[in-house]
C-alpha cells in the first residue's frame, strides 16, 4: 500500500487559486481513477476535479468557500503499488503540518441560550406596572362604570382594550372572557457563508460602484409599432423559429446605434489605462439562475439577424441557467443587456459590468395614456434605464445614442435598414 499527495492542477489561463465548491468524497471513501472527487471554481466557471487514482480517501484539504492555491495539497489517497500511473506517491508520511483530515462542514443555526420566548397578550395587566392599552373613549366608560381595565382582556392588535371588549365584559362577567392564545416569538438568526458565485458577484459589484463614477440616463420609448411587428413576425415565423421578444429588436438596434458610438462598446484596461474601442459587438445577457446572476455572450451581434439573436440568447441564458455554460460562454462581453421582464418596474440605475463602460437596463413595457398629435391615446411604453462610465462617456454622448435607439424602435423598419 502507498500514499499519494494529489495537489490541485493548473486550470489553466493564468489561474493561481481556486474556491473549493463541494466535496464529493470524504476521508475512508473509496474511489475509482476518475471519479469526480470535488468541484472548484474559476473566473465564474465550475470545474470538476477527477481522482487521479483508485483507492481509499485517507485525508482532505478545506472547506466548502476555502480559497485552494494551485500547486497545494488537495487529497491524501492510500492505493495498492498497482495504481501509481496516474499520480505522484507521496515522498514521506505527511507530517503534523500536513493537512489534517477534515469533513465538509455543515452550518448550523446558532444555538440559543433558553428557551423560546412566548408573550401573553391577553391583557395589558399581564405586563406588571403597564397602563392598559386603550382609547381615551373606552377608559371614560371604565370609569363611568366602576371597571379596572386590568380585568379585561383585549381582542385588538397587541392585546388593545376594545369597546366591543368592555362591553362584553359588563354583559358577561370576568369569567367569562376567553384567553387569546398565546403568540411565539420568533428567535434565532441563520448565518450563510458567501461563497461560489455570489461571492464574485459580491466582490464584482463593490468594484464597480466603488471604481466606476455612474452616469444613469432614463428614457421613454413608444414601442406600440414594434409590437405590432413583434406579432406580427411571430404569427408568421417558420417552422421552428423562435419566438421573439423584444430583446433581439433591442440588441439590433443596439447594434446600429454602436456604429456611430463606438466609445460605448469599450472595455477599460485599468492595468495599462488604456480604453479598448472594439468593432465586434458581444452583448452580455444579464440572466438569473439558481446561483445568482451570470452574464453569458451573445457573440458577434452585428453580424446575426433577429432570429439568430433570439436563438443565440435562448441558448447561451439556458447554458448559464442549467449550470452547463463555458468559461468562454461567461467572458468577453463588450456591453451588457439587462431586464426583470414582467418585474422591470418603471426605473433601474444598473451597475456596470466591469471593465465595460455601458449597460443597458430595460423596463416593463405597459400600457398607459399618451398625447398624440394633441389627443390623448393608449400607447404601448418602454424604459430604457442605462448607466455609463463617467470617465470615458460623456453625458452628452450617452443621451444621443439612447435616443438614436429610441428611434431606432419606434420606427422599427428602420432597424433592418442597411
Amino acid at each position: 500500500m502507498s500514499r499519494y499527495v494529489f495537489k490541485l492542477p493548473d486550470l489553466g489561463e493564468g489561474t493561481v487559486e481556486a474556491e473549493l465548491m463541494e466535496w464529493h468524497v470524504k476521508p475512508g471513501a473509496t474511489v475509482k481513477e476518475d471519479d469526480v472527487i470535488a468541484d472548484v471554481m474559476t473566473d465564474k466557471a465550475n470545474v470538476e476535479i477527477p481522482s487521479p487514482v483508485s483507492g481509499t480517501v485517507v485525508a482532505t484539504t478545506g472547506q466548502p468557500g476555502d480559497m485552494i492555491a494551485v500547486g497545494s495539497d488537495l487529497i491524501i489517497f492510500e492505493t495498492s503499488d498497482g495504481g501509481e500511473s496516474a499520480a505522484e506517491p507521496a515522498e514521506k508520511e505527511p507530517q503534523p503540518a500536513a493537512p489534517q483530515i477534515e469533513e465538509p462542514a455543515v452550518a448550523s443555526a446558532p444555538q440559543e441560550q433558553s428557551a423560546a420566548v412566548t408573550a401573553d397578550v391577553t391583557a395589558s395587566a399581564t405586563v406588571t406596572g403597564r397602563r392598559p392599552l386603550t382609547s381615551p373613549a373606552v377608559r371614560r366608560l371604565a370609569r363611568e362604570t366602576g371597571v379596572d381595565l386590568a380585568a379585561v382582556a383585549g381582542s385588538g392588535p397587541r392585546g388593545r382594550i376594545l369597546k366591543a371588549d368592555l362591553e362584553n365584559y359588563l354583559t358577561r362577567g370576568p369569567v367569562a372572557q376567553s384567553k387569546p392564545a398565546t403568540r411565539q416569538l420568533a428567535t434565532g438568526s441563520d448565518e450563510i457563508k458567501v461563497i461560489g458565485v455570489r461571492r464574485v458577484i459580491a466582490q464584482r459589484m463593490t468594484d464597480s460602484k466603488r471604481n466606476i463614477p455612474h452616469f444613469a440616463y432614463v428614457e421613454e420609448i413608444d414601442v406600440t409599432e414594434l409590437e405590432a411587428l413583434r406579432k406580427h413576425l411571430n404569427g408568421q415565423a417558420p417552422a421552428g423559429a423562435p419566438s421573439l421578444t423584444y430583446l433581439p429588436f433591442l440588441v439590433l438596434a443596439l447594434n446600429r446605434a454602436l456604429r456611430d458610438f463606438p466609445q460605448c462598446n469599450a472595455t477599460y484596461d485599468s492595468e495599462r489605462n488604456v480604453i479598448i474601442r472594439h468593432h465586434g459587438v458581444h452583448v452580455g445577457i444579464a440572466t438569473q439562475t439558481d446561483n445568482g446572476l451570470m452574464v453569458p455572450v451573445v457573440r458577434h451581434a452585428e453580424a446575426r439577424d433577429v432570429y439568430d439573436i433570439a436563438n443565440e440568447i435562448s441558448r447561451v441564458s439556458s447554458a448559464a441557467r442549467d449550470g452547463k455554460a463555458s468559461k468562454e460562454e461567461l467572458k468577453g462581453s463588450t456591453i451588457t443587456i439587462t431586464s426583470l421582464g414582467k418585474m422591470g418596474g418603471i426605473v433601474t440605475t444598473p451597475v456596470i459590468n466591469a471593465p465595460e463602460v455601458s449597460i443597458i437596463g430595460v423596463n416593463k413595457a405597459v400600457d398607459r395614456p399618451v398625447v398624440v398629435n394633441g389627443a390623448i391615446a393608449v400607447r404601448r411604453i418602454m424604459n430604457l434605464s442605462s448607466s455609463f462610465d463617467h470617465r470615458f462617456v460623456d453625458g452628452y454622448d450617452a443621451a444621443a445614442m439612447i435616443q438614436q435607439m429610441k428611434s431606432l424602435l419606434e420606427h422599427p423598419a428602420t432597424i433592418f435598414m442597411p
